[in-house]
């Protein structure tokens, strides 16, 4: 009899919220089929961008070079550059590249030295360039007189190191873009009407600031693969947040994806090692674990809903001591490491402050993954609370596409939290459970 009472309500709360939708579909003018229509309109701009950003690249790094093009301007006198971020270990290296610019840092070239070479140069050494300029102000430097072949292959990799940055960047943006889309086109009818327009505001946001301020090269590793990876961090962050929200055990399998690409974030970046350690023994075992823990427990009237409970007030408390333990240990313990990192551009106080808010953000992370694992609603407190701390660090680290990922985390975790609160309420028996798991 219960049971018929809740289903009876279950549908009378569809039918109210179907109501609502349609009267907001009336006042707005706006129908099913033309927003759907709009949605694969858009999924299908975002494919044509692509594509069309994807061959604009490709014709121009295969584009001729003809060397009577570029005329010799007069020599330029090269600086050396960045000599602090140099660390090479004899041991493990046999060349040491050099940087070189000219004075107003527009013009640049590298040199390979062996080790005694190396150990000659000085501190001021300069270089009497030869620079090539053709009548587009595209300018390539050499350290000698240069071959008709040296300026094509000088001229070629010029080009391609312009397209990666521009045109192909965009292209991979478009593509990520797309990809969101998608996920609302043709899985639409898993999502409610916010979920929609949440998941394609946060996508639109960072698609628009990856445009505005695209990223630069890091520890030897081109801007646009950094770019690839933070789009592809905030896609499969808010997809699997979403999925967290409606109580699906499917988010875990998106999360694996996500710990993946954040392991390769923090190792091409050379960063956030306790991150990086947490994601790899911890995050990617307790989502599988947890995948299997939320399939055993469906709720007893929908199967895709998973049940889930709250913590009693004395955990709380330990929760919070916890937490200010282990800020305090494992941050000072990193900042014992030496980073050699370029993201900080050698600010040492910065790189202590990430490390304690490093740590922070990992404990409580992990606390998150397991009042994920057992199902407890205080697991929206605890990524509230690191989204905070990843977005000041995002901040200090100048990862500005980062951001509407934490905008859309501190959003949706308020969202979840709803959303999981009026479910205990409703079924106030997930209280009584004594199961740890």
């Amino acid at each position: 009899m219960n049971n018929e009472n809740n289903v009876k309500n279950q549908n009378s709360g569809e039918t109210i919220a179907a109501n609502k939708l349609a009267k907001i579909y009336e006042r707005t003018g706006i129908r099913k089929p033309v927003l759907r229509a709009l949605l694969l309109l858009g999924f299908c701009a975002a494919i044509v961008l692509t594509l069309i950003f994807t061959v604009i690249g490709i014709v121009k790094v295969a584009a001729p070079v003809d060397p009577a093009d570029y005329v010799r301007d007069e020599t330029t006198v090269f600086y050396r550059q960045n000599m602090d971020e140099e660390d090479f270990d004899p041991e493990e290296e046999t060349v040491f590249p050099v940087e070189y610019a000219d004075e107003s840092g527009e013009i640049s070239f590298t040199v390979n030295y062996t080790e005694e070479e190396y150990d000659r140069i000085g501190e001021n050494e300069i270089f009497d360039g030869f620079v090539y300029v053709n009548e587009d102000g595209a300018a390539v430097a050499f350290t000698a007189e240069p071959t008709e072949t040296d300026i094509i292959r000088a001229a070629r990799d010029l080009y391609a190191d312009e397209a990666k940055e521009g045109v192909f960047s965009q292209a991979l943006t478009f593509l990520i873009l797309s990809a969101s889309m998608a996920v609302i086109v043709f899985f639409g009818k898993h999502f409610s009407s916010y979920e929609k327009i949440w998941f394609l505001s946060i996508m639109l946001l960072a698609t628009i600031v990856s445009v505005l301020v695209p990223e630069e090269a890091c520890n030897g590793v081109s801007g646009i693969w950094i770019m690839l990876l933070y789009l592809l961090d905030t896609f499969l962050n808010i997809l699997c947040e979403l999925l967290i929200s409606k109580q699906s055990k499917w988010n875990f399998i998106v999360s694996v994806f996500v710990e993946i690409t954040e392991i390769l974030i923090c190792v091409v970046l050379m960063y956030r090692f306790a991150t990086l350690a947490s994601t790899l023994f911890f995050w990617l075992p307790c989502d599988i674990i947890s995948f299997i823990n939320w399939h055993k427990k469906p709720d007893r009237e929908e199967d895709e809903l998973t049940r889930v409970r709250t913590l009693k007030g004395w955990q709380e408390v330990l929760v919070l001591v916890g937490i200010v333990v282990w800020t305090l240990g494992i941050g000072y313990l990193l900042t014992r490491i030496d980073l050699q990192t370029e993201i900080f551009g050698g600010n040492e106080v910065l790189e202590n402050i990430v490390c304690y808010m490093d740590a922070c953000a990992t404990v409580v992370g992990i606390l998150n993954g397991l009042a994920i694992l057992f199902r407890f609603r205080e697991q929206w407190v605890c990524w509230f609370v690191e989204a905070i701390l990843e977005g000041a660090m995002n901040i200090i680290a100048g990862q500005w596409v980062l951001l509407p990922l934490k905008i859309g985390y501190m959003t949706n975790c308020t969202y979840g939290y709803i959303q999981w609160t009026k479910y205990i309420k409703k079924h106030p028996e997930v209280l009584e459970e004594k199961s740890i798991l």
